[in-house]
C-alpha cells in the first residue's frame, strides 16, 4: 500500500495567534509551501461527524478571507457533483457562491466610494 503524508507547519506569536502558515506533502516532493489561511475538514469515523480546524495569519486580510470561503464552498459543489453525482446540490451550493460573490463586490464598491 502507498502512503502519502501533508504536514503543516504553524508559527505562533505570544498571544498564540498565527503568524506564518507553511505545508509540505510527501507526493510533492520537499517544496515547502506558505499559505495565509487553512480550512480543513475532516468526516469522524468514530463520531459520525465533521472535526474542523480553522486557522488564518495576521496578515490575511478580510477580503481575501471571504473569497477564500466562496472559493472552498466553490470546490465543495464540485466534489459532491463528482462523488454524489447530486446535481442538485451542487448546482445549489454554486448559486450560493453567485450570490456571495455579488455581495462581495457591492461591499467592495461601497468601501471604494
Amino acid at each position: 500500500m502507498k502512503k502519502s503524508e501533508i504536514y503543516f507547519s504553524i508559527a505562533l506569536d505570544e498571544q498564540r495567534v498565527p503568524e506564518a502558515i507553511s505545508w509540505r506533502a510527501t507526493d510533492a516532493g520537499e517544496k515547502i509551501h506558505f499559505a495565509k489561511a487553512i480550512n480543513i475538514s475532516l468526516w469522524d469515523r468514530d463520531e459520525a461527524g465533521t472535526m474542523k480546524i480553522d486557522l488564518w495569519t495576521k496578515d490575511m486580510p478580510i477580503d481575501e478571507m471571504k473569497y477564500f470561503y466562496i472559493d472552498t464552498i466553490g470546490a465543495m459543489a464540485q466534489s459532491i457533483a463528482t462523488a454524489t453525482s447530486d446535481k442538485v446540490m451542487a448546482d445549489k451550493m454554486r448559486a450560493l457562491c453567485e450570490d456571495l460573490m455579488k455581495h462581495v463586490e457591492e461591499e467592495r464598491k461601497k468601501k471604494s466610494n
